[in-house]
């Protein structure tokens, strides 16, 4: 972890008291518990913008898909002024190497996702994007990108921090000027955990990766980032994981004991029921991987894709 993962957040979830009231929204678990492998980089648009603390709320009006930005009250428009600001900070944050973004859930500059437009006659909508919000994820489509609010799921949470996770390794991949074969080797570490979330992408990326070599190798990659982040954006199942675990149980056909086997396979239905947290078969069958040295199996990340102290694998 010499390079931290370094994400994108909202001021405010770090503490700082940048909101329109003058306060917070500090988020701990971001900051204590996530943050000892994270490096953040604090986003505030409306302070950035040039808007004061306190200032006055703001909402979003008019179209969704291109709405304006408006005090709530006086009803001044700060659209243009928004605009103006975060065509420069994305600029600046293209060179900040980022692995993803925390947005502020609800805001009117920085919400992922049902965010409140007002009509014409002052009807509410929960179906905006937050302006700064918008543009960052049209200017970065493959970063992988959550809020707050959702992070409080335990398989969204999960689901981010895995990307991250994946990001930064091929984010360091990438600044090695990497060839065809570091490609191939970086999808075979990784071909487990992508199985885990789309079976259909899988086998589309393996075959990009088979004929990788015919291709230019700038395509090439980039094609293969798109899937890699699509495909891990899909969230994984009980039915998809299950999948993969008696997938693992072949690699040690002739090494288990019938015994061993039978265990085994019956943690694995057990979890597949809902009634034991992934951590149970795959703490398992990482003792496997080290007891009979199945080296195919001891490089997939599937096994190890995110610190254990982080627990998010703990959840049912």
């Amino acid at each position: 972890m010499a390079d931290k993962i370094r994400l994108g957040i909202s001021s405010c979830l770090m503490g700082n008291p940048v909101r329109y009231d003058g306060g917070h929204q500090h988020d701990r678990y971001l900051t204590e518990t996530l943050g000892a492998y994270v490096e953040y980089v604090p986003v505030c648009p409306e302070v950035e913008c040039g808007l004061g603390i306190p200032r006055e709320s703001m909402r979003l009006v008019g179209d969704p898909e291109s709405p304006r930005l408006l005090t709530s009250r006086s009803g001044v428009d700060h659209t243009g002024k928004m605009c103006v600001w975060a065509d420069e900070r994305l600029k600046k944050l293209a060179k900040e190497n980022l692995d993803g973004f925390i947005f502020k859930k609800d805001s009117p500059s920085s919400g992922m996702e049902r965010v409140k437009v007002y009509g014409e006659h002052g009807m509410a909508r929960k179906i905006g994007i937050g302006i700064f919000a918008r543009a960052f994820m049209q200017a970065f489509p493959t970063l992988p990108t959550e809020e707050d609010g959702r992070l409080h799921d335990p398989g969204l949470r999960e689901n981010f921090i895995e990307r991250i996770f994946v990001h930064r390794r091929w984010r360091l991949l990438l600044a090695e000027n990497p060839g065809i074969g570091d490609l191939v080797a970086f999808h075979t570490a990784h071909k487990l955990l992508i199985l885990s979330h789309s079976e259909k992408i899988y086998r589309e990326m393996g075959r990009l990766v088979a004929q990788a070599k015919t291709l230019i190798k700038e395509e090439a990659f980039n094609t293969y980032e798109q899937l890699l982040m699509e495909a891990l954006k899909r969230q994984s199942t009980l039915k998809k994981h299950t999948n993969v675990l008696m997938h693992m149980l072949g690699y040690f056909k002739q090494q288990l004991s019938a015994d061993e086997k039978s265990e085994l396979i019956e943690i694995i239905e057990r979890f597949k029921m809902g009634y034991l947290p992934l951590i149970v078969p795959i703490t398992l069958l990482n003792h496997y991987v080290r007891k009979y040295g199945e080296s195919y199996l001891a490089g997939q990340f599937y096994l190890n894709p995110h610190p254990l102290e982080l627990k998010l694998r703990n959840h049912a």
